[in-house]
């Protein structure tokens, strides 16, 4: 298995273009809410792009539950947030999602196969799907801030490198390409500082204090805490259905 780490908007495109298995590793905090939310049996997300969109699929399914944020908190007329501790409330529903940046890098990844959302609390359940799915070729994708590509994502770049050592340390035959001095420069990070003060340390976990949310960083720092590995099962437009990986078995309607 050939595997590269590329940030945001370039990550996406090498994914698509390719096409390869992606892994859009938004760690703070979108991955780890879309890990949460179907650990805890959401039916399945409705994945997309812009608040308008979100409002239009709740007029095209009701009963769905809205999840998401922009500049970090609910949109005015949103259920919930974008928290994995506030995804028990998803249990057998429908969920809208859409946040500022990891619902869009999802869509941007096109016809990558498979697609995965994955961080630090689902590393080894993405690793044995991959292994499972047999994928020869795979991009990490350190989200980064949508639009803004100087923002320091070290959060994200953490979460890559974690996947990586997860799967290196599963999988003897791994090959690097585009990457490997990040990730080598982040697995020494982890091993002298460890995830969570590297998460702690990332600017956005300053704006995440900002607006009261530090719990949220302690919670998406956690490690193999959930199962659920959200997955692409399929594409509609202007949005994307994703389930468990372990369960894409029904259509949406």
């Amino acid at each position: 298995m050939k595997v590269h780490i590329i940030e945001g908007e370039a990550g996406c495109r090498f994914a698509a273009e390719r096409p390869c298995a992606a892994v859009v590793v938004d760690a703070l905090r979108a991955s780890a809410t879309a890990a949460a939310l179907l650990e805890h049996n959401a039916e399945a997300l409705l994945i997309t792009r812009t608040v308008a969109d979100a409002f239009a699929l709740k007029e095209r399914f009701p009963d769905a539950l809205l999840y998401g944020e922009r500049g970090g908190v609910p949109p005015d007329g949103f259920d919930y947030g974008n928290s994995p501790e506030e995804s028990a409330h998803a249990s057998g529903k429908r969920v809208v999602f859409t946040t500022t940046t990891g619902a869009g890098r999802l869509l941007q990844a096109g016809d990558a196969t498979p697609i995965l959302m994955g961080t630090t609390v689902n590393a080894v359940s993405v690793v044995q799907y991959l292994l499972k799915a047999a994928a020869t070729e795979v991009v990490l994708i350190p989200a980064g801030l949508m639009d803004a590509p100087e923002f320091d994502a070290q959060e994200d770049r953490a979460a890559a490198a974690y996947i990586a050592m997860t799967l290196c340390e599963r999988h003897e035959a791994v090959t690097w390409g585009a990457g490997h001095d990040e990730f080598l420069n982040y697995r020494t990070r982890i091993a002298k500082d460890g995830l969570e003060a590297l998460f702690l340390s990332a600017p956005h976990a300053d704006k995440l204090r900002a607006i009261d949310r530090e719990a949220d960083v302690y919670a998406c720092a956690r490690t193999n805490i959930y199962a659920a590995v959200p997955v692409v099962c399929e594409r509609h437009g202007m949005y994307a259905v994703v389930r468990d990986g372990h369960k894409q078995t029904h259509d949406v309607e």
